[in-house]
This record gives C-alpha cells, sequence and structure tokens, in this order.
C-alpha cells in the first residue's frame, strides 16, 4: 500500500471514529448538508460508518434560495439514491418571520441570515449535536475550532472557551439547550478531499468540473450571471470555461477559469494554486479579516 493510500486510510478511520462518537454521544445529531464536495464526502463517510444499517441522524439543508440549480439537483439525487432523511431549513422564510434585512450591495449574501435558519431548525427539532463538513485550511477562524465545538444556548461560539482534546478524546457533555457543531474531517486539506473523491470514485455535481459559463468580470473575479444577479449596461459579460472549487450562494461565489475535466485535472489544478478556495472564490468573505469568524460568534456553521 502506498503512503498516499495509508494516508487517506488514516483520515477515513480518524473521520469514522468520530462520526460513530457523534451518534453515540448525543441524543439527536444532524448532519448539515449543501449539495457540495465537502458534505458529499461525509454522506459517503457516513455510508462507510453506519451501513448496512441506516444512519443514526437526518441531512439538513439550510436553503438560502440563492442556490446554483446544479447543487440543489444533486442534492435530491443523492438523498433519493441512499434513502435518508432530509430536513430543508428556509431562509426566505426566517426573513419573513424575523423581518431581516438582506445584505445590500450588487452581489449581496444571505450566508449571515442562515444562522436565523440553523438555529430555528435545530430548535425545532431537538438536535444536540450538528457534523459540518468545515476545514481547518479553509478559513483562519475555522482553523480555531475543535472536532467537538461547544455553542451556547444562543448559538453563539466562543473561540476562547474551547475545550482541549487530548489522545482523541471527545468529551460531548454540554449543558441544557447548549449544542455541538462536530467537524469530522476539521484535518482533512482541500487536496486530500480530492484525493479521496478520486481514490473512491464518489459522484459530484457538474458544477465542480469545467464547463462554459456567462459571467460577470467583478474585481477579477467571475461571478455568474442569474436571474439573482443581471448585468449592468457598464459590465464586462464574458462566456468563459470554468469550474467551481466551492460551492455557495451564486450571488457571492466567483467561478476560475479551468479547463479540469477530471478529478485528476482538478488535483492538478489546486496542486499549482497557492490561494485557498474560499480566498479566491467567495466575496463574502473579503468583507474584513473577520467576517467568518463574526458570522461564526454568531452561530454561523
Amino acid at each position: 500500500m502506498s503512503n498516499s493510500k495509508k494516508y487517506l486510510n488514516q483520515l477515513e478511520d480518524e473521520a469514522i471514529y468520530i462520526l460513530r462518537e457523534t451518534a453515540a454521544q448525543f441524543e439527536k445529531p444532524a448532519l448539515l448538508f449543501s449539495g457540495g464536495k465537502d458534505s458529499i464526502v461525509l454522506v459517503h463517510l457516513a455510508l462507510k460508518a453506519f451501513r448496512p444499517g441506516k444512519f443514526p441522524f437526518p441531512l439538513v439543508h439550510i436553503d438560502t434560495g440563492h442556490n446554483f440549480p446544479e447543487a440543489i439537483e444533486f442534492r435530491d439525487y443523492l438523498v433519493n439514491k441512499i434513502g435518508e432523511k432530509l430536513i430543508v431549513g428556509s431562509v426566505e422564510e426566517s426573513i419573513k418571520k424575523y423581518n431581516l434585512k438582506e445584505t445590500q450591495g450588487r452581489f449581496p449574501s444571505r450566508n449571515s441570515l442562515q444562522t436565523y435558519s440553523l438555529l430555528d431548525t435545530i430548535q425545532e427539532n431537538g438536535f444536540d449535536a450538528c457534523i459540518g463538513g468545515a476545514r481547518r485550511d479553509e478559513e483562519k477562524a475555522r482553523a480555531k475550532e475543535r472536532i467537538f465545538s461547544v455553542r451556547d444556548d444562543f448559538g453563539q461560539w466562543d473561540p476562547k472557551l474551547q475545550r482541549p482534546e487530548l489522545w482523541d478524546i471527545l468529551n460531548g457533555k454540554i449543558q441544557k439547550d447548549h449544542n455541538i457543531r462536530v467537524f469530522p474531517i476539521s484535518n482533512w486539506t482541500e487536496l486530500d478531499v480530492w484525493n479521496y473523491i478520486l481514490e473512491n470514485n464518489i459522484e459530484l455535481p457538474s458544477l465542480y468540473f469545467a464547463h462554459d459559463r456567462e459571467c460577470i468580470v467583478h474585481q477579477d473575479k467571475l461571478v455568474a450571471t442569474s436571474k439573482f444577479i443581471q448585468p449592468l449596461p457598464e459590465d464586462k459579460v464574458i462566456i468563459e470555461k470554468v469550474r467551481y472549487r466551492t460551492v455557495g450562494d451564486m450571488t457571492c461565489t466567483a467561478a476560475v477559469p479551468s479547463n479540469a475535466s477530471t478529478i485528476q485535472d482538478i488535483i492538478d489544478d489546486i496542486i499549482s494554486t497557492r490561494i485557498s478556495e474560499r480566498g479566491q472564490t467567495r466575496l463574502d468573505d473579503q468583507l474584513s479579516e473577520a467576517a467568518m469568524e463574526d458570522r461564526k460568534k454568531q452561530g454561523y456553521f
């Protein structure tokens, strides 16, 4: 067995251990599922951890209403294929319920508003743990998370009050109304995820592979035209062969020029780049140095 195969096996074993510990330590866990590559890998890991039985948790998608159609189509396809339960929380409903104000500007993001929908979904279903696909190489704030990361009764996160996790011992004990976020692939990198996808022949939405798409050129980034964003007369609009490194809202996720049509092509692309996926493609993370950390402190994933 090659060293790279052994390394992927070690990552897989750790993630499966975390998923099984989550199922054992919590009464009502849930797996947060976006239709993106990281959450798809989590579903694949859960299949390895719990089949031939059913998952001990439902899949939960917080739908912003600004999703790529390809991601929603793949979400529904995968849920139907594996025969597991899907719960959808709606940001659109939260906006109406709480009279929320959306982000202003040309390329608005509803990411911060997902917090309301997520916390409502947690409360309505009594979830005490939410499994997410965050990785420590994605963004600075996510590097501060523990594998079992505590949220208080308001859904808030304090990076200064993190529990030590020594010798792979995970402490799931929480106070009443507190919640845990669980990150089974916290120690993975973007390259690890793609190598694992290649090794296990995991299906993905077409968004991740090179395709022709009409884009608006905005601050050297390529933002797809859609029903949410229409070109202005002064916009430079091009049809470019692109792919997506991460799948967020259509309004705030940029594509990258690419001819990568296979997973190996994508791996070669990643090896040659020096910019993180969120740093290269997520417009909302660039509002400030602490944009993600501020959202997380309020209850974001």
